[in-house]
C-alpha cells in the first residue's frame, strides 16, 4: 500500500534520529487509518503488539468499532530500550472480544527488521485457528526491514532511530513525576 501524499512535517536532528512530537503522532495514527479504509479491507479482529503499538490500535479499534485485542511482544530490552534481542511473545492475548478470528488486522507503530511481523504472524496463525487471514498496518516502514506491511504511512529509505513521544517515560520515575 502506498502512502499517502503530503506526510507530516517531523524533525530529524543531526544524527538523522527522527522525532516525532505527540500531535504528529496522532495525525499519523489517523492518517493510517485513512490508508487501511480506502484500502477496502474490513477486518473482524484488531490485534496490537504492546507495546509500540497500543496508541495505534487502540484508536484504529475506536475508529473501526473493532474490539482490541493486546498481544505483548518484546525484544528492545537493552540499553535503554534500544538495542534489539531475542523477540518474547506472550502466550495469551488479552481482549473483551475473545480470542482472534476471520479476517485479522496486526498493528505496530513500526516495521524496522521485519522479524516481529513475521514471527507474530506465525504465532496467531499457529495458536489461533479461527483466523483466516492476517494483514498489518504500521506507523513507519523502514527499508531495512525483510517483510513489508499490507499498510503503512511512511516508508524510511534511511532507516532512521525514531524518538516517539512516549519514550520520556522510559527514564522518569515517580519521584520525578512528584
Amino acid at each position: 500500500m502506498n502512502p499517502v501524499s503530503n506526510p507530516v512535517p517531523q524533525r530529524k536532528d543531526s544524527s538523522g534520529h527522527l522525532h516525532v512530537g505527540w500531535e504528529e503522532y496522532y495525525r499519523l495514527i489517523e492518517r493510517l487509518a485513512v490508508i487501511v479504509h480506502t484500502s477496502g479491507y474490513t477486518f473482524d479482529s484488531l490485534v496490537c503488539l504492546a507495546r509500540g503499538g497500543m496508541r495505534a490500535g487502540d484508536v484504529l479499534s475506536r475508529v473501526f468499532e473493532v474490539p482490541l485485542a493486546i498481544l505483548a511482544t518484546s525484544s528492545y530490552r537493552e540499553a535503554g530500550g534500544t538495542v534489539a534481542g531475542e523477540l518474547d511473545i506472550a502466550d495469551a492475548i488479552t481482549s473483551t472480544g475473545g480470542d482472534p478470528w476471520g479476517r485479522v488486522l496486526l498493528v505496530d507503530d513500526l516495521v524496522d527488521s521485519g522479524h516481529t511481523l513475521e514471527q507474530v504472524a506465525g504465532h496467531l496463525r499457529t495458536g489461533f485457528p479461527l483466523i483466516q487471514e492476517i494483514r498489518s498496518a504500521v506507523i513507519w516502514f523502514k527499508a531495512s526491514s525483510t517483510v513489508a506491511p499490507d499498510y503503512y504511512v511512511e516508508r524510511l529509505e534511511h532507516n532512521p532511530w525514531i524518538h516517539q513521544p512516549f519514550e520520556r517515560y522510559d527514564l522518569l520515575r515517580p519521584e520525578d513525576l512528584a
